[in-house]
């Protein structure tokens, strides 16, 4: 099941690489971590929040 598409996808991805480089550049802060769950939900275009909230960003395939 795909919920993450697109650039929301990308962005998810930068964001978590970015996030995580604080723990080990930088202020080298423990809250880095953090940025495991946006790079997660980036690389497996799924996000549970976005199915509690019935968002979806990813193109449907319409089979016709």
């Amino acid at each position: 099941m795909c919920n993450v598409g697109g650039i929301d996808r990308i962005l998810r991805i930068i964001v978590g690489l970015a996030l995580i480089s604080l723990v080990f550049v930088g202020p080298q802060v423990v809250w880095g971590w953090v940025g495991v769950v946006p790079l997660l939900t980036g690389l497996f275009k799924f996000c549970p929040a976005y199915t509690l909230l019935g968002i979806k960003t990813c193109p449907t395939s319409s089979n016709s």
